[in-house]
């Protein structure tokens, strides 16, 4: 069992940076990886970004690539998603995701993360 907690979304101004995080609690974290997923209003929840439990590797959507970064700190048990140059197709609630022992074997899908976090809104003008 996992529990997940997102804070840190807010307000912003396009250009602006956001740097959410998701707090996990209920099992080892580093011994799994874990996503950030986004939803905006009237569309499906879509992935963003990924990492593997060390680390070491990472995976963004092509939206994405090159203005966000994923991290974790296995020792705080967090992970992060520093969010820079905003753009209002970016407003969405974004939601943490860990998988499960039954997920499937997938970095950037649905299907491979079975714990959620309830979300952070996610707002940027224009």
């Amino acid at each position: 069992q996992v529990q997940l907690v997102e804070s840190g979304g807010g307000l912003v101004q396009a250009g602006g940076s956001l740097r959410p995080s998701c707090a996990a609690s209920g099992r080892t974290f580093s011994t799994y990886r874990m996503a950030w997923f986004r939803q905006a209003p009237g569309k499906e929840r879509e992935f963003v970004a990924a990492i593997s439990s060390s680390g070491g590797d990472t995976y963004y959507s092509d939206s994405v690539k090159g203005r966000f970064t994923i991290s974790r700190e296995n020792a705080k048990n967090t992970v992060y998603l520093q969010m820079n140059n905003l753009k209002p197709e970016d407003m969405a609630v974004y939601y943490c995701a860990a998988p499960s022992s039954k997920s499937a074997r997938t970095m950037t899908t649905m299907s491979g993360y079975d714990y959620w976090g309830q979300g952070t809104q996610v707002t940027v003008s224009s």
